[in-house]
């Protein structure tokens, strides 16, 4: 759909490019969710992405289901199928199928249901310090706001114990849902071995000032999505749903001290959409030692949290590399545990790191409500402290309650982020069909961005990704781009932090299936 058209933005400018390319034919449609399966991991079955444009999800998976399998679950808004193969079908049938299905018109997307586990170690339980909220100065901030209730983080886990004294106060009254058991309820189901859900929750929000047990970072309230089961493990579709549902319920933050299984396009399509929704998503770097990071904490739209001790050296089981943000304390961190296992307790793990973080980040908002998701993640990093650890280390440094509280996101602040000033454009566009793309380029506004944020809105009954290179003249592409964001509908959006500005940002949106109008907008942080 040639358009040579150049929209003016002030300094900033879209030049239109023109072309056709080939894809799959259009669809549409939407189906419902089927409940009722096996808690835990779920390794016997495969993910299927469906395009937002086909009529029938179902009909369109079954085409290629075996006799020996059944479709047991779908999730609408996430776009996929899950389809359970018996535990004594061999890997090469579900490969087999995986092959089979991807050729149908309209699979996105084909991938085992892997398994992720909790990120923490138990250790040894006889110190008696918490040391976590006052090394990162959430003592201090308390002296400007103990937190705000209308400020909500999701802990995305196994279930917790919300009737905890230490934590009734800040759970909602409607505490939460269980995707393990399929239940409204997320209670432990043992809580002597369910007790990861429980410390976690206390790390991030354990009641502040109630004279009873540990504080938390600060009083948010909390939800508890329990999508690990008491094993600690849990499906890429159980976390999925959950991260989608806590999205759904307005979480301002959503914590998943978890990691494992690698890139899933549904868990991608999972943090996209709670990323789109205005959650800020904060995910465990992992604890083999690594030097990189475990997904989910790999995805661009979450942010990668390591652990340091309360000499704020590196832990020597967490993960590091460059896509970790910040760093907290996750070693010998006393929070609060299930009543069966004594209330109170120290766990060791990057899991504990991360909730440290949502907490600090959920006592910002208190103090911030107007910052959006992209507006917090930078303003945290803008204000973390440098501990005189390397960057694949810290990040932009330790997490930092009182600076972030007490900083006004529109100054210019310290560190990696980028709050200090944006700037934005947006362009419209219409593709008329699978053959169809729109191709951009984007002339920087500032010699030295942070952050570049693109988001593509397209019709609801089409499916249109986004593609996009930089620090290159090559149109990007389906074949060649550095970001992708493919979900199974027409909301995208790419996150790039440090962007490689030497030349324009090239931008590509593609028709997967479908037609309509769309907007894409970008935003420039410096």
């Amino acid at each position: 759909m040639p358009n040579d058209d150049t929209p003016q933005f002030g300094r900033r400018q879209f030049v239109k490019a023109t072309g056709a390319v080939a894809g799959a034919a259009a669809l549409g449609g939407v189906a419902s969710a089927t409940p009722g399966r096996k808690p835990g991991p779920k390794e016997d079955e495969v993910l299927v992405g469906v395009s937002a444009s086909v009529a029938d999800r179902r009909a369109t998976v079954a085409q290629a289901v075996p006799g020996n399998a059944e479709i047991v679950h779908e999730n609408d808004t996430l776009g996929y199928v899950s389809v359970k193969f018996p535990s004594t079908a061999s890997d090469r049938a579900r490969e087999n199928f995986i092959e089979a299905v991807t050729k149908q018109d309209g699979v996105k997307y084909a991938e085992k249901n892997t398994t992720h586990s909790t990120s923490a170690t138990p250790s040894d339980p006889k110190f008696d310090q918490q040391y976590a909220p006052q090394q990162v100065g959430s003592d201090q901030a308390w002296d400007t706001t103990f937190g705000d209730s209308a400020v909500t983080i999701a802990i995305v886990d196994t279930g917790a114990q919300y009737d905890h004294p230490d934590l009734q106060g800040n759970f909602k009254s409607d505490p939460g849902k269980d995707f393990v058991d399929n239940d409204s309820d997320p209670y432990p189901d043992v809580p002597s071995d369910e007790y990861h859900g429980t410390h976690v929750s206390g790390c991030a929000a354990a009641v502040v000032d109630n004279g009873t047990g540990v504080a938390g970072q600060g009083n948010s309230s909390l939800i508890n999505g329990r999508a690990l089961d008491e094993n600690g493990s849990g499906s890429t579709s159980d976390i999925a749903d959950a991260v989608q549902w806590a999205a759904d319920q307005g979480a301002d933050v959503i914590n998943m001290s978890l990691g494992g299984g690698g890139y899933t396009d549904t868990m991608k399509n999972a943090v996209s959409y709670a990323q789109n929704n205005g959650s800020l998503i904060i995910c465990a770097a992992g604890n083999d030692g690594s030097g990189s990071v475990s997904y989910p904490a790999a995805y661009s739209e979450c942010m990668a949290i390591s652990a340091v001790d309360d000499n704020e050296n590196l832990a020597s089981f967490s993960q590091y590399g460059d896509s970790v943000e910040l760093c907290a304390p996750g070693v010998d961190v006393l929070s609060t545990t299930t009543e069966t296992r004594g209330s109170y307790e120290k766990l060791s793990g990057t899991s504990m790191a991360t909730p440290v973080t949502s907490g600090v980040a959920g006592l910002t908002l208190a103090k911030w409500s107007s910052l959006a998701n992209n507006e917090l993640r930078s303003h945290l990093k803008n204000t973390a402290e440098d501990i005189g650890l390397s960057s694949q280390e810290q990040g932009s440094g330790q997490v930092d309650a009182y600076a972030a509280v007490t900083t006004d996101p529109s100054g210019d602040g310290g560190g990696g982020g980028g709050d200090g000033d944006s700037t934005s454009g947006s362009v419209s566009g219409t593709l008329d069909g699978y053959w169809d793309y729109d191709d951009y380029t984007w002339a920087w506004e500032y010699s030295d961005p942070s952050q570049v944020v693109v988001e593509l809105d397209g019709p609801s009954d089409a499916d249109f990704d986004l593609y996009i290179n930089t620090g290159t003249t090559t149109n990007a592409s389906p074949s060649n781009y550095d970001y992708a964001s493919t979900s199974t509908d027409s909301q995208e959006s790419i996150t790039i932090d440090n962007p490689d500005d030497s030349t324009d940002m090239q931008i590509d949106v593609d028709s997967y299936s479908g037609s309509g109008s769309y907007t894409l907008t970008i935003t420039e942080y410096q």
